[in-house]
C-alpha cells in the first residue's frame, strides 16, 4: 500500500524515504525557515516540525508559504502531543499547510484519549491529510499496558514483562489505526511506527509489526544519542530491518552537541541507505585506514580532497550526469590492497606507501590507463574523474536524447 505525503509517495515498494525533524522553536519563523531548507538542502525528503501551542499552530502557515515561495516543495509534517485536537480545531490554516499530521496515540489525553484521537482524525479527513500514528514506549498508553499486563498474569504460559511491552507498542498501533479507519481516515493515509531506544527491542517490534499489518513504516531508533553513540545505535538497528525489506521511511535522531550541525542527521541516514545499495545518493570513496605502510598523512589528505571535490561537484553532476551517484572511486594507500581495490572500483588511484618507488598508478573499469607521479597528482587525478564523469554518465545522457 503506498501513501501520498505532499507529493512524496511512500509504502507500495516506492524507494525508501529520508525524513528529518526540526529542533527551533516553530513559533519562530525565521529559524524553523532556515532549518526546513537547510535539511531539505542536506537531502531530506519530509521535514517533521513541533505543533506544540497556539504560536506554534499561528506559525505553520507562513513557514509552508515562505518555504513553497523559496522553490522548496518538501512536505511538512505537524507533530502534535496532548493538545493536537484543540490546536487543529481552533487554527485550521495550520490544518491545511501541512502535508501531514504525527499523532502519538499515549499523548493525546487520558480520559478522554479516543474522542481526541478521532478529533485529530477527523480533522485529517476533512483536509485530506495522511497521519503517522507513532507510538513510543516512553509515553505509551498506560491503560493498554495494565490490560496486557493483566492479562499476561493470568496466562498458562506468562511471557516476560519485556515481551509484553512489545506487544503492547504493536498493538497500540494497530488499534489506532483501526479506530482512525472506523473514524472515516483511508487505508492508504495511515503509516505507522513503534519506536524504541534500545536496537534489539526495535528490531523485534518493527519484524512483529510488519507481520502483523500491511501498513508503510516510519523506522527510527528514539532517542538515539549523541555522536558516534547515535549513530552506530542507529545503523545497528535500522540496518537489519532494512535488508528484510521493512521500513518506508525514515529518521536519525541524534542528540545534536550545541551548536552542532543538523544536517548530520540527514546525511547520515542517506550513507545508511547508501551502504545497504537500497538508493543512491553521491558516489562513494573507499579508502583504507592506514598503517605503517601508508605514508598517512599525504594519504588521509588525498582521501579527505577526493571525497570533498565529488561532493563539492556533484550539484552539478547530479543535474548534467544522471546515473553518476552509482559511481564508485577508491583511494588507496599501498601495494597491499591498492591496486586490487583500484581496480573493483570506476575510478581508482594506489598511492605510493612508505618505501615504495614514488608513483600512484590508476584504474578505470578495471584497466589501468596511467600512472601518476610529483607533487600536482591529486589535481591530476581530480582531472581524470572529472573527465571520466563526462564521459561515462554523459555519454547516457546522449544515448537517451540523441544530443548533449
Amino acid at each position: 500500500m503506498a501513501v501520498d505525503i505532499g507529493g512524496v509517495v511512500v509504502g507500495g515498494g516506492a524507494p525508501v524515504v529520508v525524513q528529518s525533524m526540526t529542533n527551533t522553536d516553530t513559533a519562530d519563523v525565521a529559524g524553523t525557515l532556515a532549518q526546513v531548507e537547510l535539511l531539505a538542502d542536506a537531502g531530506s525528503e519530509i521535514v517533521r516540525v513541533t505543533v506544540n501551542n497556539d504560536a506554534a499552530a499561528a506559525a505553520v502557515p507562513e513557514i509552508v508559504e515562505r518555504l513553497r515561495d523559496d522553490g522548496y516543495a518538501t512536505p511538512i509534517v505537524g507533530d502534535f502531543h496532548y493538545n493536537g485536537h484543540v490546536l487543529l480545531t481552533e487554527f485550521p490554516a495550520a490544518a491545511r499547510a501541512l502535508d501531514k499530521l504525527r499523532i502519538n496515540p499515549g499523548n493525546v489525553g487520558t480520559k478522554h484519549r479516543d474522542t481526541n484521537f478521532q478529533q485529530i482524525v477527523r480533522v485529517a479527513i476533512e483536509h485530506w491529510k495522511p497521519v503517522r500514528i507513532g507510538v513510543n514506549w516512553g509515553s505509551l498508553d498506560q491503560r493498554l499496558l495494565t490490560e496486557l499486563m493483566d492479562a499476561n498474569a493470568r496466562s498458562a504460559s506468562p511471557k516476560e514483562a519485556q515481551a509484553v511491552l512489545m506487544d503492547a507498542l504493536v498493538e497500540s498501533a494497530l488499534r489506532s489505526a483501526a479506530l482512525a479507519e472506523e473514524t472515516g481516515l483511508g487505508h492508504d493515509r495511515i503509516v505507522l511506527s513503534t519506536k524504541v531506544s534500545s536496537v534489539r527491542e526495535l528490531v523485534t517490534v518493527y519484524r512483529m509489526l510488519a507481520e502483523k499489518s500491511e501498513y508503510p513504516l516510519h523506522l527510527g531508533l528514539t532517542e538515539a544519542g549523541l555522536g558516534n553513540k547515535g549513530i552506530v545505535a542507529t545503523t545497528a538497528a535500522l540496518a537489519p530491518l532494512l535488508l528484510d525489506g521493512i521500513g518506508d521511511t525514515i529518521r536519525v535522531s541524534l542528540t545534536p552537541t550545541p551548536n552542532g550541525d543538523r544536517a548530520e542527521e540527514v546525511r547520515v541516514a542517506r550513507q545508511i541507505l547508501q551502504s545497504l545499495g537500497i538508493r543512491h545518493f553521491e558516489p562513494q570513496v573507499t579508502s583504507c585506514p592506514g598503517c605503517g605502510r601508508t605514508t598517512s598523512t599525504f594519504f588521509q589528505e588525498m582521501a579527505e580532497d577526493i571525497t570533498s571535490y565529488i561532493r563539492e561537484m556533484m550539484p552539478v553532476w547530479r543535474r548534467e550526469y544522471p546515473g553518476v551517484e552509482e559511481m564508485d572511486v577508491a583511494v588507496m594507500g599501498c601495494v597491499v590492497n591498492g591496486p586490487g581495490e583500484s581496480k573493483q572500483a570506476n575510478i581508482g588511484i594506489s598511492l605510493p606507501g612508505t618505501f615504495e618507488e614514488p608513483k600512484a598508478p590508476v584504474y578505470i573499469d578495471g584497466e589501468h590507463v596511467v600512472t601518476l607521479k610529483g607533487e600536482g597528482l591529486v589535481e591530476e587525478f581530480k582531472g581524470i574523474l572529472a573527465d571520466y564523469v563526462r564521459r561515462t554518465y554523459g555519454a547516457a545522457v546522449t544515448a537517451g536524447t540523441g544530443s548533449k
